[in-house]
Parts: structure tokens; sequence; C-alpha cells
């Protein structure tokens, strides 16, 4: 565990409260992370891969976007509950799930006084790329996120890395050829794994690509978020 977690509440610009899973590293932070969710809300894996980073020394938040629907969203990935996760999915207002992740991007940048970086999946994973477009976000990260293709207009102002499966029955990967011919300035990785690949709660769990994509972003977010 990291050195200490805690449930704190945030009030985006609109004034909409929600809350945000934290974790504290044991030492003074090196940057801030802002952790955005999949589908099945701010749920223990969700809380796991925030500890992980807070153990890399960054002080990491998911905030919990769902709130704004149906407060504290924990949902596992089979049987009714992804038929549940996914009925979310027409009710996310993602303007407004921009405003939630914005005030965690400011909550880390407050509590650090360092930069900010944004690391989604799924959901997350094109959350991620508008946060590189739209928010002061120092570095992005996204896994698996098929929507990204919807906002390929718009121009990162950050650097960006992506993560897919050649195996991922969600995301096309004419799209992603697309993504990469519009933004050649961006890092696209492949892996030969399905969706949902990081997660270890789900059967397409893949340790391989996990521990590599893993080890790719954290890379990437010290080299652009940690001060030399």
């Amino acid at each position: 565990m990291p050195a200490n977690t805690e449930h704190v509440e945030l009030r985006a610009a609109d004034g909409q409260e929600l809350g945000a899973y934290v974790a504290w590293p044991a030492r003074q932070p090196t940057a801030g992370l802002v952790v955005i969710q999949e589908i099945f809300g701010v749920n223990a894996h969700i809380r796991r891969v925030t500890d992980s980073f807070a153990k890399d020394g960054f002080l990491a938040i998911a905030p919990a976007l769902f709130d704004r629907i149906e407060k504290g969203v924990e949902l596992g990935y089979e049987g009714s509950d992804a038929a549940r996760a996914r009925s979310f999915i027409p009710r996310l207002d993602m303007e407004k799930a921009m405003l939630d992740v914005e005030a965690a991007v400011q909550y880390a940048a407050k509590s650090t006084g360092a930069k900010v970086g944004a690391v989604g999946y799924c959901l997350g994973g094109t959350l991620g790329w508008l946060a590189a477009t739209r928010l002061p976000v120092q570095a992005a990260v996204g896994y698996y996120g098929g929507r990204i293709i919807n906002y390929v207009h718009e121009q990162p102002r950050c650097p960006v890395m992506l993560h897919f499966g050649t195996q991922d029955q969600h995301i096309r990967k004419a799209d992603v050829d697309k993504i990469e011919t519009a933004r050649p300035e961006i890092e696209v990785f492949w892996y030969d794994a399905g969706h949902g690949f990081n997660c270890d709660a789900r059967a397409s769990f893949n340790p391989g690509a996990a521990a590599l994509a893993r080890e790719r972003s954290l890379a990437f977010l010290r080299q652009n978020l940690i001060k030399r």
C-alpha cells in the first residue's frame, strides 16, 4: 500500500460535487497524476492502479466520474455488473466529465505544486486524450480509448502515449491508423492482447502486455512530469 489513501470531495467548475480516491506516496510527491476510470467506476481495480502510481512517487487521484449520475458506482466485469456498466455510457456527458477531470487536475496541482499528468483506461483512455487537448496537463497516457477517433481533430498540448491491443474487438485498427496519421507526434504502441488487457480482474488480462505498457507509461510520465 502507499503511505496514505483517502476519499476526498471535489467541486467542478459548474458546481458539481464528486468524490475521488487519492493515494499519497511515502515521500514528497514527485508529480501529480489523475487516474481516469473505465466504465466500471472507481472500483477495486482502479484503486489498485492508483495505489501503484503512488508507490512510484506520484500523488495519484481517481475522480468518480459517474457521481453526476449515481454516487459510489463500483462494478465488476461480468454478468449483470457488466451490463449495468454499459448502461452508463449513453448517460455520461463527456463535456461535464471533463469538468470533473479538470477538478482532479486542479487538486493534484494544488496538493503537489508540481506538474500533473493523466492516465486513463477504456472510457478513461478517451478522456485522457481530451485532457491532453483541453486541460493543463503536461503528459497523458491512454489505454484502449475507443472514442479517441471522434476527437482526433483536437490538437494535444502535451506529449501523449497510447496503448492498443491487436485482438481488441471494440476498436478498429483503421481508426488507430487514422489517429497515427493525423497525429504523428504521439507515441502509439500495439500489444498482442485484447481490450482491457491491463486489468487483472478481467478475463482479457494479459500480464506480459500489462507489464510492458506500464513500464513504458511510467518512463514516459517520469520523463515529462518530473523536474530534472
